[in-house]
């Protein structure tokens, strides 16, 4: 037989599509064609391919042969098709039967010797098959682990082309995925740790129960960074469908840890200051990879010493921090990356940044504004919660008695508000009051009364805040109603609000 094909997956960002990897062997002069808009990375294939199968002790057949990959008008990109390249092409040539390749996704790439290595994105590409119908997926060894995290599809696992063909031809098995180890217990900051600063830590909870953009000014020492480091340990843990999502995207950008487990705690990313837009939101040549922002989704980014990044960094968190979406468009196309965040910022008042206070500062009026400007009003207004801090006290720090309360705690309290909020906004298909659109607040059904939004609205009528900041008081009244456990917010809710997100003491 002269034809014969076998089943891939090709990503477009998290995008995953079936691919058909066909192989005609023909007589002419010796040649390996590919076809179906290939990359650099995938012409290439052609001498792994070669080198692999004859080191794995088949013959190459010195004959013209043709490889397209349907459908021919989707770009397809990187090393993942080697095996379902080199199993076609040996089946085209009538040494391998065909039966066993009915229904079978082979992913991976070929080293020279004939291993097979492994390759990046492989939980969405068996996602993606497991979506298109297909139930049984072969992959690399290293990446077994990660594709039996897709439920519904039965893995099988090789190290070497040599062990595929000896199992396509009923000579011998194919590989279990390695069984998982023991999980450690969960480790990490908490918010015992942090003394004093209740305002702070009011922040946090009000963030993390409301899915509230956080920043938080104050000078240096203040706690700004170890309150940020917590944030994730009071978080809920991720529900099954965000958990797949986030490993997905953490699989593409190759680095999931070693274990290949689900990730269910909140992600948390903290890129330096020096980091470019593409760090952030995404980028780079070919296949635009994603950033920081995605890598974050579902949990924290925290950007410490925000003045200091680039203003270019900082106006590109505008539009996803709205749409929860990062849109990458390339000439290729446009890719797509989830980037719902809540987006924590940290700053000193000035350059100089005394850590007594303000009292101490040397920096003239100009120049403290010319620095906290760097912070743009149009993202500022983004953030929901903005948090002075100031210096911690010696009485704080060296206080006895009563201990601060644990991250455990608070968690339990953040679980029972967004509870609250997600069965409250379940018909709107929100989960958290910050997802809540402003025309369904300004709603009758859950309009508040004039006397309990007196203040927010001559706030408004001044100028001090916008009509996006207007809602997003709202939002925080509707959080704290959740955590203290009543059904709707009144007027010192909503005062409560407007000093949280003004900056003011409370």
């Amino acid at each position: 037989m002269s034809y014969a094909k076998a089943l891939s997956v090709g990503l477009t960002g998290l995008t995953g599509h079936l691919v058909e990897v066909e192989a005609d062997v023909a007589a002419g002069l010796p040649l390996l064609a590919l076809s179906g808009l290939p990359d650099a990375a995938l012409h290439e294939a052609r001498d792994r391919v070669r080198a692999a199968v004859t080191n794995s002790g088949e013959s190459w057949p010195n004959r013209r042969i043709t490889v397209n990959l349907l459908p021919a008008s989707l770009p397809k990109r990187g090393s993942v098709f080697d095996v379902a390249i080199a199993v076609s092409i040996l089946a085209g040539t009538g040494v391998l039967p065909l039966a066993p390749l009915q229904g079978v996704v082979l992913l991976g790439e070929l080293g020279l010797d004939g291993t097979v290595r492994p390759v990046r994105g492989i939980l969405p590409s068996v996602a993606a098959a497991v979506r298109a119908g297909v139930r049984r997926v072969v992959v690399p060894l290293a990446c077994a682990r990660e594709a039996a995290l897709v439920p519904e599809v039965t893995v099988r696992a090789t190290d070497t082309l040599r062990r595929l063909i000896d199992f396509i031809r009923g000579c011998g098995p194919l590989l279990d995925p390695p069984a998982l180890p023991e999980a450690a217990p969960a480790t990490g900051p908490d918010l015992a740790d942090v003394v004093g600063q209740e305002l702070g830590r009011r922040g946090l909870e009000l963030a993390a129960a409301g899915g509230h953009h956080l920043s938080m000014i104050g000078p240096p020492g203040a706690g700004k960074t170890m309150l940020a480091g917590r944030l994730p340990s009071i978080l809920p843990p991720l529900s099954d469908e965000e958990a797949l999502e986030v490993t997905a995207v953490h699989s593409l950008a190759g680095v999931l840890p070693s274990d290949a487990r689900m990730i269910r705690r909140p992600p948390f990313q903290a890129p330096h200051h020096s980091a470019s837009v593409a760090a952030l939101v995404g980028g780079g040549s070919g296949l635009a990879r994603p950033g920081a922002l995605s890598l974050a989704h579902c949990g924290v980014l925290f950007m410490d010493e925000a003045p200091e990044f680039g203003s270019q960094a900082l106006e590109a968190l505008r539009q996803p921090l709205e749409d929860g979406v990062v849109a990458l468009s390339r000439t290729g196309g446009t890719i797509r990356y989830p980037a719902r965040i809540m987006l924590v910022l940290a700053a000193n008042p000035c350059p100089c940044a005394p850590a007594a206070g303000d009292a101490f500062c040397e920096c003239p009026p100009p120049v403290r504004r010319r620095y906290l400007g760097r912070l743009s009003g149009p993202l500022l207004d983004r953030v929901d919660l903005q948090v002075r801090l100031l210096p911690v006290t010696a009485a704080q720090l060296l206080r006895d008695g009563e201990a601060p309360e644990d991250s455990a705690t608070v968690a339990t309290r953040v679980a029972r508000a967004r509870a609250a909020a997600a069965e409250r906004w379940a018909a709107l298909g929100c989960r958290t009051n910050a997802e809540v659109p402003g025309r369904d607040l300004a709603g009758r059904q859950w309009r508040l009364p004039a006397g309990a939004t007196r203040p927010l609205e001559a706030a408004l009528n001044s100028g001090a805040i916008s009509a996006r900041g207007y809602h997003r008081v709202l939002r925080i009244a509707w959080t704290i109603t959740d955590l203290d456990g009543r059904d709707r917010p009144g007027s010192d809710d909503v005062s409560e609000a407007l000093a949280m997100r003004m900056g003011r003491l409370v």
